[in-house]
């Protein structure tokens, strides 16, 4: 079970591996496993929901094994893992990485990731929203301030188009959020198509788009591969880490692929933080580019796809 749709997609097309997207398994798979390794994530919270699908998809006396580095907090996370799996033994620790093992973990008989579900209410130049959050998701339970500036810059140079595709959407935010300000600025719907990488974003952004009655479909894809057509506006808040790595790999190769989802004279709107090298890119696979906002952490770029003709 994985919650990268790109690892995903591999596992589903090895014969090897039983492949599952997400923290949705089905009812058969309920105690069904003798061994249960859990990977640690970035935070805190999502351990306590990787534990407890663990122990749901965990025989009586399974054993429980978790695997993380000391930089990511495996100290804290097996305080954790001690709760639930009461003594545990570190089996093996090599290169700043540590394995834990646990047999006397008590069974889960009931796991509905709905019961992990929360919401917030954002407000953002004059739109109100609301999001869903799962442990895990980007911004859990706030408005983040690269997207607040991003957002404002849509209020303040609106797209002025029809049909957007937001690239690495998290909860739904950007999405909720233009629909709203169509609704309020009395012009017609707006549809907001999603793709991310995430399992808990892509079902947090199809939380809040039902919730708000977007017009859009959200899918779950590790980069472009997915998406079909040509967009006449993309817009996008694009992670830079991997757990907490900074890796700025999604972003440089959605850089090289986006101007061919781009209609022809289309926009790519995208805010970033201000020391990151993507204002060459952009320039280099789309454009000449416009800095809408910039302050000393974020700057909103724009660039238009050149016309043919």
């Amino acid at each position: 079970m994985t919650e990268h749709a790109g690892l995903w997609q591999i596992l589903s097309h090895d014969s090897d591996w039983a492949g599952c997207f997400g923290y949705e398994p089905d009812r058969q798979q309920q105690g069904s496993c003798d061994t249960v390794v859990v990977f640690l994530p970035k935070a805190r919270a999502e351990c306590e929901l990787r534990l407890a699908l663990a122990r749901y998809l965990g025989k009586p006396g399974a054993a429980l094994v978790v695997i993380g580095e000391k930089k990511e907090g495996i100290a804290g996370a097996i305080k954790q893992f001690s709760v639930v799996a009461g003594e545990v033994v570190k089996v093996d620790s090599a290169r700043h990485c540590q394995v834990w093992c646990g047999r006397n973990t008590q069974p889960l008989t009931e796991f509905r990731l709905t019961d992990w579900l929360s919401w917030t209410e954002l407000s953002c130049a004059g739109v109100a929203l609301s999001v869903a959050g799962l442990p895990g998701v980007f911004s859990l339970g706030r408005l983040d301030d690269g997207t607040r500036m991003l957002l404002e810059t849509l209020a303040e140079s609106p797209l002025g188009v029809d049909r957007v595709l937001d690239f690495a959407c998290g909860a739904g935010v950007i999405g909720s959020w233009l629909h709203g300000f169509h609704q309020l600025a009395g012009k017609k719907p707006i549809r907001v198509d999603g793709t991310d990488v995430q399992a808990q974003a892509v079902f947090c952004a199809r939380e809040s788009y039902r919730k708000a009655g977007v017009n859009g479909e959200i899918f779950a894809a590790d980069g472009l591969a997915v998406v079909q057509g040509n967009w006449p506006a993309v817009i996008s808040n694009p992670p830079f880490h991997t757990g907490v790595k900074t890796d700025t790999s999604m972003t440089e190769q959605f850089l090289a692929q986006v101007a061919a989802h781009l209609a022809h004279g289309g926009e790519l709107r995208l805010v970033a933080n201000s020391f990151l090298p993507y204002e060459a890119l952009i320039r280099q696979h789309i454009g000449p580019v416009e800095k809408l906002a910039q302050d000393r952490r974020f700057t909103v770029y724009r660039a238009f796809r050149k016309k043919s003709g």
